[in-house]
C-alpha cells in the first residue's frame, strides 16, 4: 500500500478535529491508528462499527476523512454472512487464458498510452456491533494524479446491501448511489509513488515498475498479482502492457485456472486463482473476456481469524469502469 503519511496524518486531523494545532506532531494515538490503517487496511468507524476490506493506493486515505476511531472489541469482531463466491463454468490452462486474452487485446482498441488515472470500484464490511447487523458497503474512485504528486480522488458511495442476500443471489452487482463521500486534491508532493515516469511496454519495462511497487526478484505468482493490483490502482496501463504482465502471472507459476464467469459488475471474465505463500489467503484474478485486459482482484481467506471464517469473500477491487458506472 502506496501512501503519504503527511496526507493521512492531515486527514486524520480532519476527520477527528481537536483544539491542536495541525502542524503539531501526531501523538502516539495517531501515530498507532495511521500505522493500523497502513497495515492493514482495517479502519473501526463510529459508534462501534468496523469497515473491513481491500484498501490500495490513496483509497484508504481517502475514506478515513469521513471517521472518527473507537476501540473494538475482538469478542464482538464476528461477521456472520459474506458475499457468495463467483461461479465458474467450464475449464482452461493459465497458458490457454493468456492466449486467449492475448487474441482479444488484439482485437479490442484499448489505452494507446498510459494514464495517471484510475477508476476503480472496491468494498469493505460495516458492522454496527450494538445493532449486530452487517452490510456490504461498496465504493466507486476515480483517482487522477500527476508526476508532481499532485492530484484529486473522488468516492462515490455505492449502494449497500446485506451480504446474507449476496449469499442468497449470487447476483449483488456495484451500483452507485451517487452521494460523493470525499473529493480530496492534493497539493504538488501529497501522493506519492515509486514510479512517476511513464512506463515503457516491454517485458522489462514491465518488470522493473514491478519490483518498485515491491515484486520480488524470484516471484510467486502471488507476489506477481501483488504488484499488478498496486499499479493498476494507480495507473491505467495499455493492451500491450496487460498481455506482458499476464504472461509475467503464468511464467511466475503456481497459479490455478478456474474456467469463465461473471464479475461483480456483470461483465463476462474468466479467473486465475493464487495463493499467498502462507496459505493465509488466496487472490483471485479476473481477466475480461471482452477485451484481454485484468479487470479485478477478489481476496478469500483460507485461515480463519477472529473476524472471518475460512472460506469468506472479504474483498473486490476491479478496474477499468467506464464513467456512467462512477455517477
Amino acid at each position: 500500500m502506496m501512501t503519504d503519511n503527511a496526507v493521512l496524518e492531515r486527514m486524520l486531523s480532519d476527520a477527528d478535529p481537536a483544539p491542536t494545532p495541525r502542524d503539531a506532531p501526531p501523538d502516539a494515538r495517531a501515530i498507532a491508528t495511521r500505522e493500523r490503517i497502513l497495515r492493514t487496511g482495517i479502519t473501526p468507524k463510529r459508534r462501534r462499527t468496523r469497515t473491513v476490506g481491500w484498501v490500495g493506493g490513496l483509497t484508504a486515505i481517502a475514506a478515513s476523512t469521513a471517521l472518527a476511531f473507537a476501540v473494538f472489541t475482538p469478542q464482538s469482531a464476528a461477521v456472520a454472512g459474506t458475499p457468495s463466491p463467483l461461479e465458474f463454468s467450464g475449464s482452461n490452462t493459465i497458458a490457454q487464458l493468456v492466449d486467449d486474452a492475448g487474441a482479444a487485446l488484439a482485437d479490442t482498441p484499448g489505452p494507446t498510452v498510459p494514464m495517471r488515472t484510475v477508476r476503480t470500484a472496491s468494498w469493505g464490511f460495516q458492522v454496527d456491533v450494538d445493532a449486530k447487523t452487517t452490510v456490504v458497503v461498496p465504493q466507486l474512485s476515480t483517482l487522477t494524479w500527476e508526476p508532481d504528486g499532485s492530484g484529486r480522488m473522488v468516492i462515490i458511495a455505492g449502494d449497500p446491501y446485506d451480504p446474507s442476500d449476496a449469499v442468497a443471489s449470487n447476483a449483488a452487482e456495484v451500483t452507485s448511489s451517487g452521494e460523493v463521500v470525499t473529493d480530496l486534491v492534493m497539493a504538488q508532493g501529497d501522493f506519492e509513488t515509486p514510479w512517476t515516469r511513464v512506463p515503457g511496454e516491454t517485458h522489462e519495462d514491465m518488470v522493473a515498475m514491478l519490483r518498485a511497487f515491491g515484486m520480488p526478484d524470484s516471484p510467486t505468482a502471488f507476489d506477481v498479482e501483488m504488484a499488478l493490483a498496486s499499479v493498476l490502482d494507480q495507473w491505467t496501463l495499455t493492451d500491450t502492457q496487460h498481455d506482458v504482465l499476464l504472461h509475467l502471472l503464468e511464467d511466475a507459476g503456481g497459479g490455478e485456472a478456474l474456467g469463465d464467469t461473471t464479475d461483480r459488475l456483470g461483465r463476462p471474465v474468466t479467473g486465475v486463482r493464487v495463493q499467498s505463500p502462507d496459505g493465509a489467503v488466496s487472490d483471485l484474478v479476473l481477466v475480461s473476456r471482452d477485451t484481454g485486459r485484468i479487470v479485478g482482484v477478489e481476496r478469500t481467506v483460507l485461515k480463519a481469524d477472529d473476524v472471518f471464517p475460512a472460506g469468506a469473500i472479504i474483498s473486490y477491487q476491479m478496474w477499468d469502469l467506464d464513467e456512467e458506472t462512477v455517477r
